[in-house]
């Protein structure tokens, strides 16, 4: 079974930067993409950024491209966001989650990781 647990959260100043990580564990860790996701109180859980594993290949919501950067390292089964320019609105807990394979639903989630972006 496979575990993802993110780090990297919490208070930051209007246009300032955080990065964000998902380290997954388990026997043997594999994915056609990790994602993050974020969540304000009220709202649906929106996709952020996504990254396939054998690749590479990066996506964005329009919200954040240009200000985030979604990355992985193989080796130590861990993806990062690297959060540039934040805004108010940036204000969420994230989540990382893992898309096993092409098409299939997303089938781990981590426990989330508060951010505030203050101004």
């Amino acid at each position: 079974q496979v575990q993802l647990v993110e780090s990297g959260g919490g208070l930051v100043q209007v246009g300032g930067s955080r990065r964000l990580s998902c380290a997954a564990s388990g026997r043997t860790f594999s994915a056609y993409a990790m994602s993050w996701f974020r969540q304000v109180p009220g709202k649906e859980r929106e996709f952020v950024a996504a990254v396939t594993w054998s690749d590479g290949n990066t996506y964005y919501a329009a919200s954040v491209k240009g200000r985030f950067t979604i990355s992985r390292d193989n080796a130590k089964n861990t993806v990062y966001l690297q959060m540039n320019s934040l805004k108010p609105e940036d204000t969420a807990v994230y989540y990382c989650a893992r898309q096993p394979n092409r098409g299939y639903e997303y089938d781990s989630w981590g426990q989330g990781t508060q951010v505030t972006v203050s101004s």
